[in-house]
């Protein structure tokens, strides 16, 4: 992978640590968290998936590298705090930053996987986790049930992004244009499910199968 090629991943990676920031604040403000308690919701948003992927890959956490991910969430926050009465009044601000965080951070989970040697299998596991773990985490400390685990396309958005970039690199599209295309099509999926209410199938009980 050329210098240019890993500096968009950066970019993206910033974008998706903004994004899944604001995510996590908005939730935790929904809570009545305080500030700390936002941030701290916010942070565990935005690094929760990246740090299982290179706690799995044998690496160093990326967020223990520099500050600027702390930073990036701490902006977030203030970027919440100052605009809070716009975000307030947009219906779907939460859902488009998590789209956006998971998008984002699918694409960089598997490309950091790859670029360490992982096959494509796991290059697509380690990017679905990286897009959903911190969500999980924040779904946890507000007390939700997390969102991955509803009927809502979540996971499954990011596998087709996986699957797409896979695709892209078969065909020998450049890398920046499959990774772009990868996000489009997390975004879009995520998008479509939500304003078409499609969903998954929801595991019945055998009473509710009976009408019970």
């Amino acid at each position: 992978m050329h210098l240019a090629d890993l500096q968009f991943i950066d970019i993206l990676e910033y974008i998706g640590t903004f994004a899944f920031a604001i995510s996590g604040i908005r939730m935790a403000s929904a809570k009545r968290f305080d500030w700390f308690g936002a941030y701290v919701v916010g942070l565990a948003t935005a690094i929760g998936g990246g740090t299982i992927r290179d706690l799995l890959l044998g690496i160093k956490p990326f967020w223990m590298e520099g500050p600027s991910y702390m930073v990036w969430t701490a902006v977030a926050l203030v970027f919440a705090l100052i605009f809070r009465q716009h975000l307030r009044r947009m219906n779907y601000t939460l859902f488009i930053f998590d789209a956006i965080g998971l998008s984002f951070f699918t694409v960089v989970g598997m490309q950091k996987a790859l670029l360490f040697g992982q096959p494509f299998w796991i290059s697509i596991t380690m990017g679905v986790m990286t897009g959903c773990a911190g969500g999980v985490m924040r779904d946890v400390l507000i007390n939700e049930v997390p969102l991955i685990f509803k009927k809502e396309i979540y996971a499954t958005a990011a596998i087709l992004g996986g699957l797409t970039l896979r695709l892209c690199s078969w065909l020998g599209v450049h890398v920046v244009v499959s990774e772009i295309a990868a996000a489009l099509i997390i975004l879009i999926v995520r998008i479509v499910a939500m304003q078409k209410q499609i969903d998954l199938p929801i595991l019945k009980q055998e009473d509710e199968e009976a009408g019970l």
